[in-house]
C-alpha cells in the first residue's frame, strides 16, 4: 500500500484546518470591512434572525438592511479553497 491511513488522515486533517482557518479569516475580514467588528459579531445571531429587526446597527452605528451576502462570502471562499487543492 503506497498511502497509509495515517498519511491520509494527516493530509486531509491539515488541509481541512487550513481551509477552515482561511474561510473564517476571510469572513472576519469581510465583516470587519463592512463595519461589524469581531466583538460585535459575538451574540448577534438573535438580532440577525429576528423578524422584528430589519435594520441592524454595525460597530460604528450605521444601520444595515439585512441580506444573505455576508454568509455567501464565506461559502464562496470555501469553494475557492477547495478548487485550489484539487
Amino acid at each position: 500500500m503506497f498511502v497509509s491511513v495515517r498519511l491520509i488522515g494527516m493530509a486531509y486533517g491539515q488541509i481541512g484546518m487550513i481551509q477552515a482557518s482561511g474561510g473564517f479569516f476571510t469572513y472576519l475580514v469581510i465583516m470587519t470591512e463592512s463595519g461589524f467588528w469581531p466583538s460585535r459579531l459575538l451574540g448577534i445571531r438573535k438580532e440577525w434572525d429576528s423578524k422584528a429587526v430589519n435594520d441592524l446597527a454595525d460597530s460604528y452605528g450605521q444601520e444595515w438592511v439585512l441580506s444573505s451576502s455576508f454568509s455567501s462570502v464565506y461559502h464562496g471562499d470555501l469553494i475557492l479553497l477547495n478548487s485550489a487543492w484539487a
